[in-house]
């Protein structure tokens, strides 16, 4: 288990190992990272939101997506392969090690977990799948 050394940062859409019960999932998927702790620094811990590229347009309360075909800019500042939804209502926090969090396919930040950020324009929907899920 190693720690990464890149600082994450809130916004951030990472390739993690998303875990069931308290084992990681084999299968990687995004997640988009909420809140940084830094009080362990250089030792991170983040909270992480729930992606998955099933059923995308059918959202539930707490969800958002970033579609391909809707907002192609925030698409593409994702680094998403296929459209994905991220569910509030299904939220951890990991400590950024290699336990939980893998270089993406791509690799399109270098040896780094992260594969995009989330864009301006999706800050809106990502505030209302909070308030959704809070509720």
């Amino acid at each position: 288990m190693v720690r990464w050394r890149a600082e994450p940062t809130a916004g951030d859409i990472v390739w993690c190992h998303f875990p069931d019960n308290i084992h990681p999932r084999p299968k990687p998927r995004p997640a988009l990272i909420l809140v940084v702790f830094d009080d362990e620094a250089p030792q991170f811990e983040v909270r992480v939101a729930y992606g998955t590229s099933q059923r995308t347009t059918a959202l539930h309360r707490g969800e958002f997506a970033i579609l391909r075909d809707r907002n192609p800019a925030a698409y593409e500042a994702a680094g998403l392969s296929y459209d994905t939804k991220f569910d509030l209502n299904q939220t951890i926090d990991l400590p950024c090690t290699t336990e939980w969090f893998s270089v993406p396919p791509a690799a399109p930040h270098g040896q780094s977990p992260k594969l995009g950020t989330l864009h301006p324009s999706l800050v809106r929907a990502l505030e209302a799948a909070f308030r959704a899920a809070a509720e």
